[in-house]
C-alpha cells in the first residue's frame, strides 16, 4: 500500500489469478477490496501506506471475511474512490497481482457510491467481479474523441537498432504500436492515428509534422534502443528537455536525431518578440502536459514490466519538440540487452506491456478533461 493526497494504490500479492470486488462504506468512511481466496499469508496484515507524506488513507487492515474471501480494509482520511482495479497475469519471478488505484473524490461523489453499494448489494458482502472494474459510475461520454498519435521509431532504410541475429527495432516497435492501438481503439474512447503502418521511411520533422497538423491531443513515439553497456535494460518514458538527465540519455538522443533536420513548421507572421514568448508560454504547458503524461504510463508500467531506474526522464528528442502537442517518447526496452530481448520477442510481455500503456492514457486523459 502507497499513498499520497493526489493518489493511493493498493497491490495484492496472489498465489493464482482470481475474481475481485470493492466497495464504499461510511461511518466510517472507508473502501472495502475483496478476493476471492480461501486462505491468507501476508507478514503485515495492518498498516499504514508507504509514503512521505499524509494522503488520503490513514491505514489499512487485510483479514479473512468468509471461507472465501479475503477483504483489504482502507479507512480514509478524505473522501476518495477506485479509479481502476485490475489482475495481473503472473510473470517472470513476479506472482499474479490484483492493482487498485485510489484517487480523491468529492464528499457528494463518496455518498452517492455509498448509496449505490449499499443499494446493490443482495447480502453482507458485494457481489464478486470477473473481469478488471473501472471506477463507480458510467464513463462520461466524450463529445469528441481525443486524438492520439503513435508513432512507430525508423521504418524503411532506417532500422534503428539491430541485434546479431536480425531483430531490428522498426519492426519491434511497429508491432508494439499496432497492437497499442487495437487496444485504444477497441476502448471505444479514442482516435488513434499511426505516423507509420508499414515499413516506410519517415523523416523526424515528419513524424512531428503529422502530429501538429492533425491537431493531436497526445504524440506518443515508441522506441527500442540499444546501448554498449549490455546490462543496462527497462522501460523508461521520456519528455523533452535540451539538458539530458545522464550521458546515456544525451547518446540515446544524439543517435535518434538528424543533425540536418530542421523543425518543419512556420510561425504566424508576427514580431519576432511575441513570437518567442508565445513559444515559451506554449513549451512551459506542453512541458507540463508531457510530464503528467508520462507520470502516468510509467504508473501503469511499474507493476507490470522492469523498469530503469527513474524511468519518467528527460533528453532533448527531436520528435518531442511539438510546442502545442504534449509528447513523449516510450523506450520499451534494450536490444543490447538478453533479458530486455527476449522480452520484447515475446506476445505475452508485448500484451502486457501495450495494456500498461493503454491505462496511462486513460489516466491521463481522467486528469485531464474537464466534466461537463
Amino acid at each position: 500500500m502507497t499513498g499520497t493526497p493526489e493518489r493511493a494504490r493498493l497491490v495484492v500479492d496472489l498465489a493464482a489469478r482470481t475474481e475481485f470486488s470493492f466497495v464504499s462504506l461510511s461511518n466510517p468512511d472507508r473502501l472495502a477490496i475483496d478476493v476471492r481466496a480461501g486462505t491468507l499469508s501476508v507478514p503485515e496484515p495492518s498498516g499504514k501506506p508507504a509514503g512521505e507524506e499524509e494522503g488520503m488513507v490513514s491505514e489499512y487492515l487485510t483479514e479473512q471475511a468468509g471461507p472465501d474471501r479475503i477483504r483489504t480494509t482502507l479507512t480514509l482520511l478524505s473522501p476518495a474512490q477506485v479509479q481502476q482495479a485490475y489482475v495481473l497475469d503472473a510473470f517472470d519471478d513476479q506472482p499474479a497481482r490484483l492493482v487498485v488505484d485510489i484517487i480523491p473524490a468529492t464528499a457528494e461523489e463518496f455518498a452517492a457510491n455509498v448509496a449505490k453499494d449499499l443499494a446493490a448489494s443482495t447480502a453482507v458482502t458485494p457481489a464478486i467481479a470477473t473481469d478488471s472494474t473501472p471506477a463507480g459510475g458510467s464513463e462520461i461520454p466524450l463529445a469528441t474523441k481525443p486524438l492520439v498519435v503513435l508513432d512507430p521509431g525508423h521504418g524503411g532504410i532506417d532500422s534503428g537498432a539491430e541485434t546479431p541475429n536480425g531483430v531490428k527495432e522498426k519492426d519491434v516497435v511497429l508491432a508494439f504500436a499496432l497492437r497499442l492501438q487495437e487496444l485504444l481503439v477497441s476502448s471505444g474512447r479514442f482516435d488513434v492515428a499511426l505516423t507509420r503502418e508499414d515499413d516506410s521511411f519517415l523523416r523526424l520533422e515528419e513524424r512531428v509534422a503529422l502530429a501538429r497538423t492533425n491537431k493531436a491531443d497526445i504524440f506518443i513515439s515508441i522506441h527500442a534502443d540499444s546501448f554498449q553497456q549490455s546490462e543496462i535494460r527497462g522501460a523508461s518514458v521520456y519528455t523533452r528537455d535540451e539538458n539530458a538527465t545522464d550521458v546515456l540519455d544525451k547518446v540515446l538522443a544524439d543517435n535518434e536525431n538528424k543533425t540536418d533536420v530542421i523543425a518543419g513548421f512556420s510561425m504566424p507572421q508576427m514580431a519576432p518578440q511575441v513570437v518567442d514568448i508565445l513559444l515559451d508560454l506554449m513549451r512551459r504547458e506542453m512541458r507540463h502536459q508531457s510530464f503528467s503524461l508520462a507520470q502516468s504510463i510509467v504508473h501503469q508500467l511499474e507493476p507490470s514490466v522492469a523498469l530503469r531506474r527513474f524511468p519518467v526522464r528527460q533528453a532533448d528528442f527531436f520528435v518531442l519538440q511539438a510546442p502545442d502537442v504534449p509528447s513523449v517518447l516510450v523506450e520499451l526496452g534494450f536490444l543490447s540487452n538478453a533479458d530486455d530481448m527476449a522480452n520484447l520477442m515475446q506476445g505475452e510481455w508485448q500484451d502486457r506491456t501495450a495494456e500498461a500503456v493503454a491505462r496511462g492514457i486513460s489516466t491521463y486523459f481522467d486528469s485531464v478533461e474537464e466534466p461537463e
